[in-house]
């Protein structure tokens, strides 16, 4: 009886923690992220509000007001670059940053980065897809990025190898980094899983995914021993 009170006591406590700790965090960065963000020009355009109406700043500071500009700058840039003169103007800054030592490959970089990511057209990850890595007997979860082509593939034709799919390998729990592998097709073991699951199984650490997608992968897994038997 005492057991079975204390593992109540026990359980209860679990669910309280997993519950309030989640939710609390959640809060935590949201709120430290709007005030970070407000931040950044709350001081200026509060100063820019309070001049045009000639009174003191520091009386009744706008909270939002900072963030707000920063939407409204990232609105007004984006319409800006759309049109032709913008497009023009992009172009030239990008030529005169490329030729900055540093500076041009760090831009460069970073503008893939979020062309791959935040684009509307972007298809970054086509499919989730399992394989053995890295050795024969463990596998991991990817993501299809391409059909494997220009020098990699001619190179591994000229070499009589299979044709390969280009694989994003992410780290737990991180998944922003993580490793690109060139995966023979045939090794390649497409998953019943949406890209935002198998995300989501990537950075919980396999804890979360639904229990008839569980079942999907071990079906994956005993196939491809199957096959590998044969």
């Amino acid at each position: 009886m005492k057991n079975k009170i204390l593992k109540s006591i026990r359980s209860y406590f679990i669910a309280g923690l997993l519950f309030i700790v989640p939710l609390v965090l959640s809060i935590y960065v949201v709120v430290r992220l709007f005030f970070w963000l407000d931040g950044l020009l709350n001081d200026q355009v509060n100063y820019l509000v309070y001049h045009f109406l000639g009174r003191d700043t520091a009386a009744h500071p706008i909270p939002g007001i900072g963030l707000l500009a920063l939407v409204l700058i990232f609105l007004v840039a984006g319409f800006g670059v759309r049109n032709y003169i913008g497009r023009r103007f992009v172009k030239l800054s990008e030529f005169l940053l490329g030729r900055i030592p540093i500076v041009g490959h760090i831009y460069g970089m970073l503008q893939q980065i979020g062309h791959a990511f935040l684009s509307d057209r972007s298809d970054t990850f086509k499919k989730a897809v399992l394989f053995e890595y890295p050795r024969p007997g463990s596998y991991s979860i990817g993501f299809i990025t391409q059909d494997t082509r220009g020098i990699v593939q001619r190179t591994l034709n000229e070499h009589n190898r299979q044709d390969c799919y280009s694989v994003f390998v992410p780290t737990t729990p991180n998944p922003t980094s993580g490793f690109l592998l060139f995966i023979p097709k045939k090794d390649v073991m497409e998953l019943d899983l949406s890209i935002e699951e198998a995300l989501k199984l990537v950075i919980s650490g396999g804890s979360i995914v639904p229990a008839e997608k569980k079942e999907s992968i071990i079906r994956n897994i005993d196939q491809q021993h199957t096959s590998s038997d044969k």
